[in-house]
């Protein structure tokens, strides 16, 4: 970082103390950037961390269960999946070899599979070898910035898993479940599981575990999800986050932003854009300041939530890299001292409640630093 009074303030936090804070959300369980996602290891890596808040995205099998997955179809990607041939046999699509004309590819997908033959899984970190010529090769992939250190074999989780885990974990550990919606390849309704039963499921995993509604932040990018927790479970649909993507070009941006006020209305209450939608610069590009997004959502009397922090690689390519989190404010961002800034810019003129990060130590210095928790004003 460059002298200022920021790097002043959090030099001066660096010996503590140091506590559990809710407005560090750990992404996919908070040790992302070193640990395979959606595990054990990640989630328990992202506590120890800081992170008051875990996140499990919840996707089902061929038999209904409901597992921690970013996506129903990334298994092939995200687990050692190909490795079983008794599984991989089971793939929506099995592995292809690179050729001349094509990448290798393969598509497997939760539904593919019963909740107990998941559990058979290890988790790896997220990647793929595009000219593998075998299923072995594939296996690579992983950003050289991140690191297989650690991926030697996740442990994979249900959602009930996951439930006993945060809430056995010492400190207030809450819990944040998205109800992923189910790509193409999975047509719902699924052999009769509907979507209304499959985000009803969701929540009624946290009530027969005993789970107080105001220790769970569900999330969805499917506006009929929301509404219907509203409706069918308002304590814990009060506090249901809309996850919104639909703002990726300075057109729908706007278009997004004018909606906003309208959702609430329809007692929408937490709203969770990805960060670049929050911020931009200054006409010279000198300087993050808040978007016109991040302004309707505050006069919309929304809270903000956003994602997703240390996910990006080093900071100093995401102009040539055209990196999706930096997209609108690239112009102001060269070296990786600066995530403290936009942090900062995010929290005390922005006015965000918490944020989801990859790792979860650097939201969690910083919250700690500035004594922000989770609600606060």
């Amino acid at each position: 970082m460059t002298n200022s009074p920021l790097k002043t303030k959090l030099q001066s936090c660096e010996n503590g103390p140091f506590s559990v804070t809710g407005y560090s959300i750990g992404h996919r369980g908070g040790g992302t950037l070193q640990f395979p996602e959606e595990t054990v290891e990640s989630t328990l890596a992202g506590a120890r961390m800081g992170a008051g808040i875990l996140e499990c995205d919840v996707s089902f099998t061929k038999d209904r269960g409901l597992v921690c997955r970013h996506s129903l179809c990334d298994l092939h990607t995200t687990t050692n999946i190909l490795l079983k041939p008794e599984l991989a046999a089971k793939c929506t699509l099995p592995f292809t070899p690179a050729n001349s004309t094509s990448p290798a590819s393969a598509l497997c997908c939760t539904s593919d599979i019963t909740t107990a033959e998941y559990l058979t899984l290890c988790g790896k970190q997220d990647g793929f070898n595009a000219t593998a010529k075998n299923v072995k090769d594939y296996q690579n992939g992983t950003p050289s910035w991140r690191t297989d250190l650690y991926s030697t074999c996740g442990t994979v989780m249900t959602l009930n898993s996951y439930i006993d885990l945060v809430d056995s974990i010492p400190g207030h550990r809450n819990f944040t479940p998205e109800l992923k919606t189910p790509p193409p390849q999975v047509p719902m309704p699924f052999n009769g599981y509907t979507q209304e039963q499959y985000a009803r499921d969701m929540i009624n995993a946290f009530i027969k575990k005993g789970i107080a509604p105001n220790r769970v932040w569900a999330q969805s990018f499917n506006p009929p999800d929301i509404f219907q927790w509203l409706k069918e479970f308002p304590a814990f649909g009060k506090q249901a986050v809309y996850l919104d993507e639909d703002g990726d070009t300075p057109a729908t941006l706007i278009t997004a932003a004018a909606r906003l006020a309208g959702l609430k209305k329809q007692g929408v209450n937490i709203i969770a854009p990805p960060f670049n939608y929050l911020l931009t610069t200054t006409l010279d590009n000198k300087t993050i300041i808040p978007s016109s997004y991040a302004t309707a959502a505050k006069a919309a009397g929304l809270d903000i939530v956003t994602w997703s922090f240390e996910r990006s690689g080093p900071l100093a390519k995401v102009r040539a890299n055209m990196e999706y989190y930096y997209s609108n404010f690239a112009a102001a961002i060269s070296y990786d001292g600066q995530e403290f800034e936009v942090l900062d810019v995010l929290a005390k003129q922005v006015g965000i409640k918490g944020i989801f990060s990859d790792w979860s130590s650097t939201v969690s210095y910083y919250a700690n630093c500035m004594g922000l928790e989770y609600w606060t004003k």
